[in-house]
C-alpha cells in the first residue's frame, strides 16, 4: 500500500511538473481561447464525439490535478458546445475531476493526517457524518471558495464518495451555468474578472447563505411543530429546573445559582446521587479498610515480625456509612439552599417543554421554567440470565446493606466496579470468584495493565475465571450454583451470594421522556448534540443518563456546558469538550489513564511512540514498599506531544493529574522534564518517564560533535 501511494504521488507530481515546465498553462488562457475559437469549433463540427471526449478528458485532468485553467475550460465549453450541452458536459467533467482529486487526497494523505491528529480528526469526521453534505453544498454554491481546496480537504475526512459526487455536481451547477453562458459571448469578454461582477458575486454569496438560512428556518419550523402541541406559559417561575441531584444535577444547579438564575432542583430519593450513596464514596471507604488489612499481612516487609487485627465485617460496613454521612453535608439540601437553589423532594415528570410536575408528600404541583436539565443518572444492569432472580443478586446499589461477610462471593464482571469490589471483599476474607466472559479483566486497558491487576488478584487468593460466560443459575440440594460456559464446556461454580457488576444503564423512563418523545440514542441513553441539547432545544441532558462516559467528573464537566447553554444559549452556545478525559480504577495496583493507550491507537490507526518508566526503580516507591507498576506514555512520532498516558501503581489516580493538565494545555514531555518535582515523591515518576523519552530522542550527531569539541578542549 505504501509503494502504491508513493507511485501515485510521483505520477501526480510529474504531471504537475510537466504542466509548468513546458508552460502548458499558455494554452489555457483567455487570449489563446479567443485565437483558437474558430479552429476548435471547426474540429467540433467535423468530429463531434471526439471533441466531447477530448474536452472532457482535458477538463478531468485539470480538475483532478487541481491545475489552473478550469475557468477557461468552462468558458470554452460554452463557446464550443453552447449553453445546454456545455453545461451538461462541464457539469460531469468538473464533478468527475473533483471526485478524483478527493479520492487522491484520501488515498495519499488520510492515514498520515489521522495518525497525527487522530482525536481532532475524529471530531471532524463526526461533524462531517452529521452535516457534511449540507456544508459541502453551501461551499459549492459560492465560487469565491477555491474548489480544489474543498476537494482536497474533504478527502481527508470520512465523507462518502457517492455523496461527495452528487452534492458537488448539484452545488456547482449554478456557477457552471454562469460561466458556460458567459462563454457563449466569448468575443465580448475582455478579462476573467469581468465575468463575475460585484453584484453577481454578492448574488452567489447570498445563494450560498440560502442553505444555512434554510436550515435555520427548517430547524425553527421543526421546533415550532414540536412545541405546537404544548401551551407555552406567559411567565416562568424558574429559569432552570434540574431533575436529579447527582453530580450532574448538583453542578448544573450550582452554576445556575452562581449566575443568579432562579433554579429548582428535584430529587426523589437522596441528594448526592449514586456517587455519594452507592458508588464512589462508599466503595473508596471500603477499599481503604480492606487495604489497611492487606498491609497487616505484609508486616514483615516493613520490619514488623507480626501484626494481626480483630475486626467485624459489620463494623467495617458501619464505617462505610459513617464516611457517607461525613460527606453528605457537601451535597445536602441545606448547603444548596444556602447557595440559592430551591430544592424539591419528590418525583418529577416533564409534562411540557416548559413544565415539570412534581409528586411530593403534600401532593402534586406544577413548576414552570425556561429550560430543563435532565440529570437522572443510571442504575446497575441486571442481565436476563435464567434463574438469576431466584438467587437474589446483589448490585452496587444494595451491597452496602450487607452486615455479614459472604463466605463465598461470586462477582460477575471484570470492569472497574467488579474489580474494585473483588479485591476489597477478598481482602476482607471472602472466597471471591470473579467471572468475566472476555479473555481478561479491565478490557479497555492495555494487556500489561490487565496482567498487573490479575497477577495481584491471584496472589491475594481471588479465583479468577476469564473466558467464562454465565448461562444459568440453579439451586441444587440447597446450594446456589452458577453454570458457565468455558471453551465449549459447562462449568459449575458454587457460591453463597452473587454480585452483578457488568455495567450500568441510563434511567430514561418514569419521568416523561417517553411521553414527550425525547429521542433515545442506540446506546439507550438520552440523545444529545454537542451542546447537551435533546431534540427539544430548551431541554438538556448530562451525566450517566446522556453518556458517553459514566464518570462522576464527566457528569460535572457536561453539567457546566448544559447549564451555560441552557441559560445563555441565545447569545452563544459552547460545544462540550471531550478532548482530555481521565479516569481511574481504584484497585491495588491502582490504574489511571488519560487519552490513548496502545490498543486504542492501533484500532484508530494512529501512529505513536511509546516510552515507559518502571516505578519499581523509584526511590519513594521503594521506601514505601510499593515498588511496582509503571508510567507509560504515548507520544507523537518524533515529537514530545502527549497522546495518552497510563499509570499503574500506588496513587496512580493522583499522579495522572500532571499529564491531564499537560494534555489539556498542549504541554509536551520537555515541559514536564523541565519542571521541578519534589524528592522523594511518587510524582517523580512523571519526570523520569519524560527523561526516558528525552534520552530516546537525544541528538546523536550533535553529541558526537560535542564530544569531539570536548576532546579538542582537553588538548
Amino acid at each position: 500500500m505504501k509503494s502504491s501511494r508513493v507511485l501515485l504521488l510521483l505520477v501526480i507530481v510529474s504531471l504537475i511538473a510537466v504542466f509548468f515546465i513546458f508552460d502548458l498553462q499558455q494554452y489555457l488562457s483567455l487570449e489563446m481561447l479567443k485565437e483558437q475559437q474558430a479552429t476548435i469549433e471547426s474540429y467540433r463540427r467535423e468530429h463531434p464525439v471526439l471533441a466531447v471526449v477530448f474536452y472532457m478528458l482535458v477538463y478531468v485532468v485539470v480538475a483532478g490535478l487541481s491545475l489552473p485553467g478550469a475557468t477557461i475550460l468552462t468558458l470554452a465549453g460554452g463557446a464550443v458546445f453552447g449553453v445546454l450541452w456545455g453545461t451538461v458536459i462541464v457539469s460531469f467533467a468538473s464533478t468527475i475531476g473533483a471526485t478524483l482529486a478527493f479520492l487522491a487526497a484520501r488515498f495519499l494523505f488520510r492515514d498520515a493526517v489521522k495518525s497525527r491528529f487522530g482525536s481532532r480528526l475524529q471530531a471532524i469526521d463526526e461533524g462531517v457524518e452529521r452535516d457534511g453534505a449540507f456544508y459541502l453544498f453551501t461551499l459549492r454554491l459560492v465560487p469565491i471558495f477555491p474548489f480544489f481546496m474543498i476537494n482536497l480537504t474533504m478527502g481527508l475526512t470520512t465523507f462518502k464518495v457517492r455523496t461527495f459526487y452528487w452534492v458537488s455536481q448539484l452545488g456547482m451547477l449554478a456557477g457552471t451555468i454562469v460561466y458556460v453562458n458567459a462563454g457563449t459571448q466569448l468575443a465580448k469578454i475582455e478579462s476573467l474578472s469581468g465575468i463575475l461582477s460585484p453584484t453577481l458575486i454578492a448574488s452567489f454569496v447570498l445563494l450560498g447563505m440560502f442553505p444555512i438560512i434554510a436550515k435555520k428556518i427548517i430547524t425553527s419550523i421543526q421546533a415550532k411543530k414540536m412545541y405546537k402541541q404544548f401551551k407555552k406559559p406567559n411567565t416562568f417561575k424558574n429559569n432552570l429546573i434540574v431533575i436529579g441531584a447527582g453530580s450532574g444535577g448538583l453542578v448544573s444547579s450550582y452554576i445556575a445559582a452562581a449566575v443568579k438564575a432562579k433554579v429548582t432542583l428535584i430529587e426523589k430519593t437522596k441528594m448526592g446521587g449514586d456517587c455519594l450513596n452507592t458508588g464512589c464514596v462508599p466503595s473508596k471507604a471500603l477499599i481503604r479498610s480492606a487495604k489497611w488489612l492487606s498491609h497487616l499481612k505484609r508486616s514483615e516487609e516493613f520490619g514488623i515480625k507480626q501484626a494481626t487485627a480483630d475486626f467485624d465485617f459489620a463494623d467495617v460496613m458501619e464505617r462505610v456509612q459513617g464516611v457517607v454521612k461525613a460527606v453528605e453535608p457537601h451535597d445536602s439540601i441545606e448547603r444548596y439552599t444556602e447557595l440559592g437553589v430551591d430544592i424539591v423532594e419528590g418525583e418529577a415528570k416533564i409534562i411540557s417543554p416548559w413544565e415539570v410536575q412534581v409528586k411530593t408528600l403534600e401532593g402534586f404541583k406544577i413548576l414552570s421554567t425556561r429550560s430543563i436539565i435532565i440529570a437522572a443518572g443510571a442504575r446497575p444492569f441486571v442481565p436476563p440470565i435464567p434463574g438469576l432472580d431466584k438467587v437474589e443478586p446483589l448490585t452496587s446499589d444494595n451491597i452496602w446493606n450487607l452486615r455479614e461477610l459472604p463466605k463465598r462471593l461470586l462477582i460477575l464482571g471484570g470492569g472497574p466496579i467488579g474489580c474494585e469490589l473483588t479485591q476489597s471483599f477478598a481482602r476482607l476474607g471472602s472466597q471471591v470468584t470473579q467471572v468475566e466472559m472476555l479473555p481478561r479483566i479491565m478490557i479497555r486497558e492495555d494487556p500489561e495493565v490487565s496482567d498487573a491487576v490479575m497477577d495481584r488478584f491471584k496472589q491475594e487468593g481471588v479465583d479468577l475465571r476469564v473466558g467464562h460466560t454465565a448461562k444459568e443459575f440453579i439451586i441444587e440440594k440447597g446450594e446456589k450454583i452458577m453454570i458457565a460456559e468455558h471453551e465449549g464446556q459447562s462449568v459449575k461454580i458454587p457460591f453463597d451470594q452473587v454480585l452483578v457488576a457488568i455495567g450500568r444503564v441510563a434511567n430514561i423512563s418514569g419521568y416523561g421522556v417517553e411521553e414527550m418523545d425525547i429521542k433515545i440514542s442506540p446506546r439507550k441513553t438520552i440523545e444529545t448534540n454537542g451542546f447537551q441539547e435533546t431534540n427539544y432545544p430548551n431541554i438538556y441532558a448530562c451525566g450517566d443518563v446522556a453518556g458517553p462516559y459514566q464518570f462522576t467528573h464527566t457528569a460535572a464537566h457536561q453539567a457546566w456546558y448544559a447549564a451555560i447553554n441552557a441559560l445563555f444559549g441565545q447569545f452563544k452556545k459552547f460545544h462540550t469538550d471531550y478532548s482530555v478525559i481521565p479516569w481511574s480504577t481504584f484497585t491495588d495496583p491502582e490504574v489511571a489513564r488519560v487519552g490513548l493507550n496502545e490498543q486504542d491507537a492501533k484500532e484508530q490507526g494512529i501512529s505513536y511512540e511509546v516510552v515507559s518508566f518502571g516505578i519499581d526503580d523509584l526511590d519513594r516507591a521503594i521506601a514505601d514498599g510499593e515498588a511496582h507498576g509503571f508510567v507509560k506514555v504515548l507520544s507523537q512520532p518524533g515529537k514530545d506531544k502527549i497522546l495518552g498516558v497510563t499509570i499503574v501503581g500506588e496513587h496512580a489516580g493522583d499522579l495522572i493529574a500532571e499529564f491531564v493538565l499537560a494534555m489539556k494545555h498542549g504541554l509536551g514531555l520537555n515541559k514536564i522534564l523541565g519542571t521541578i518535582h519534589i524528592y522523594p515523591t511518587l510524582v517523580e515518576a512523571n519526570k523520569y518517564v519524560a527523561g526516558v523519552w528525552k534520552r530516546k530522542h537525544a541528538p546523536e550527531k550533535l553529541l558526537r560533535w560535542v564530544e569531539r569539541y570536548h576532546a579538542w578542549r582537553r588538548g
